[in-house]
């Protein structure tokens, strides 16, 4: 365009650093080259339709995005930390039986800036709402992140890069199902950032039966990848497991997952269940879940309780699925 080199990073800063939502935000541009910019190029910045908070804190929102679709992202706030759970997809194509995002339709995927912009807005909320910044960020919203691999790196470079976000890898998760091969190439392009499987029963029978994406990647794969993850990486990971009541959490559930978690240095985050009115599952009882988590204990397993946050807007985990607009449904 014939502009000063100096400009490129001004634009460049303003879309990454300052998150301009137009080309009229970009103020220390002059008009003429502002309006040169509106002429030749487009930002689709990610707009609120609508948002929801929980009695306990949590804000969830639903994110329109250029083409009109709607994914939702979710605000967790709690003493020590603000972390931020967001889509990688609209929608999801893995059919857990337990999730509400398993029973829609995956429309596409979503783009790194739209990524980017779910963690932008979701970081705003927290200054506004607790004037706090945000500390976590959680790819455990709609669908499967490593089916949207490279927008999701490409996303994350751009939350952790000096001239992003600059937030620290080390505090950002991502969750999967369990992509064998896509966990391996986690271990090739040695990932600084954390990583969770999502495993909710430890035997192949049990797993298949919840989660079809195990007919393909059965428990033995996913462990030699995980091995091959750790081998790469040194990260440990993060086995979630939600404990359905009669299915999954006998002592022989924890036997069968204290066996799993042997293959790489690891912890357990186990997940309260969120009834979703899809399917029939109910939570484990408290005294099971004590039983379940203290057996993993005196086992030597790091066991963490998760309670469930903003149950009461389904923003909980595995709420997630677009009910509280009519926009999507017509789409």
């Amino acid at each position: 365009m014939g502009e000063k080199p100096f400009r490129a990073k001004q634009i460049w800063e303003w879309l990454w650093k300052k998150s301009a939502g137009s080309f009229a935000d970009m103020t220390n541009l002059s008009k003429g080259l502002r309006e040169q910019l509106e002429a030749q190029f487009v930002i689709h910045p990610l707009t609120v339709a609508s948002k929801q908070v929980s009695g306990d804190g949590t804000i969830k929102s639903a994110f329109r995005l250029h083409d009109t679709h709607l994914i939702e992202g979710v605000l967790i706030p709690a003493d020590d930390r603000m972390t931020a759970c967001v889509s990688s997809q609209v929608g999801c194509s893995l059919t857990c039986k337990f999730c509400a995002t398993g029973y829609m339709d995956r429309k596409r995927n979503l783009e790194a800036s739209e990524i980017y912009d779910q963690v932008v807005t979701i970081t705003r909320q927290a200054e506004e709402h607790y004037a706090n910044p945000l500390t976590n960020i959680v790819f455990m919203g709609m669908g499967e992140p490593l089916l949207n691999y490279q927008n999701v790196l490409s996303a994350i470079d751009r939350i952790t890069a000096e001239d992003g976000l600059n937030m620290a890898a080390r505090r950002i998760t991502v969750s999967t199902a369990g992509i064998a091969k896509m966990i391996k190439k986690l271990g090739d392009d040695e990932v600084k950032f954390n990583l969770a499987l999502s495993l909710h029963a430890a035997n192949d029978v049990k797993r298949n039966q919840i989660m079809p994406i195990n007919e393909s990647n059965t428990l033995e794969a996913l462990k030699e990848a995980l091995q091959y993850y750790y081998q790469k990486t040194r990260n440990p990971v993060t086995f979630e497991y939600i404990v359905f009541y009669n299915f999954n959490d006998t002592l022989q559930d924890a036997e069968e997952l204290y066996q799993f978690t042997k293959a790489v240095p690891s912890k357990v985050n186990i997940i309260e269940y969120n009834p979703i009115k899809e399917a029939d599952f109910i939570n484990t009882g408290e005294d099971r879940l004590d039983a379940f988590s203290n057996y993993l204990r005196r086992k030597g397993v790091n066991v963490h309780v998760r309670r469930s946050r903003g149950k009461d807007i389904d923003a909980a985990c595995g709420q997630l699925a677009n009910r509280d607009t009519e926009v999507e449904k017509a789409v």
